[in-house]
């Protein structure tokens, strides 16, 4: 075990001690797309005890010019036990829960109550609003990703600390008024971040650096600007 996290233990900020939380932590991810995919990859490689996995939809073609977990001979299958067999190969020290699922109002409140952080991998607002609610009563962090066109966004919501989804976006009766509508988006995009979000995910477990409480990350892919704005 030390050998397989042997770069992590070796710095200081994270050690042994760091690497243990790491095992004892369990972390559910909504959504196993564009940005589970590589949340669900390096949480897994980082050495996550237990991670949860909820998504009801199925590997089509067009997803794999960017959800990497997936392969083509998966087209038509589940993506969450689709992923549970990649991440188990990848890592047989985490155990992987698969939720062949959405998450609703009728399971919300019972599927997060097993877990100690949320990953937001959805792309619909109405999910969105739902985790916010579930984890501010449950007084779990939420780490939250978005992605549209060349522009990614990164957060951190923690109601105990008077920061939520619902702050950053009030309006919640115009915000689930909107068509959804499918838009492009360039492979690596989601990759940048859901990277980001599991690397956010590893500093509240570890308590390394400052997670984004607060702050709002963005980056621009078409020119890499990248801005972090302290709202709370």
């Amino acid at each position: 075990m030390n050998e397989r996290y042997s770069r992590q233990i070796m710095l200081p900020e994270i050690g042994e001690k760091g690497q243990q939380q790491m095992s004892e932590a369990r972390v559910l991810i909504v959504g196993v797309g564009g940005l589970g995919s590589p949340t669900a990859l390096y949480l897994t490689a980082a050495g996550i005890g237990h991670l949860g996995l909820v998504d009801a939809d199925t590997v089509s073609l067009s997803n794999l010019q960017r959800q990497v977990l997936y392969h083509t001979d998966e087209v038509g299958e589940s993506k969450a036990l689709c992923a549970q067999h990649h991440l188990h190969k990848l890592s047989p020290h985490t155990h992987i829960e698969a939720y062949n699922t959405m998450i609703t109002p009728h399971n919300a409140a019972d599927i997060i109550a097993q877990y100690d952080i949320v990953v937001d991998g959805c792309d619909n607002a109405t999910t969105r609003y739902l985790i916010d609610d579930e984890c501010a009563r449950q007084g779990k962090p939420y780490v939250y990703g978005a992605i549209s066109d060349y522009v990614g966004l990164v957060s951190v919501f923690d109601a105990r600390q008077g920061w939520r989804y619902i702050d950053l976006y009030p309006d919640k009766a115009y915000a689930l008024s909107q068509p959804q509508q499918t838009r492009g988006v360039i492979g690596t995009l989601p990759g940048i971040i859901g990277t980001v979000q599991a690397t956010e995910v590893i500093k509240l477990i570890t308590h390394l650096g400052t997670p984004l409480i607060g702050s709002l990350f963005s980056i621009d892919i078409r020119t890499m600007a990248t801005t972090l704005l302290k709202i709370k």
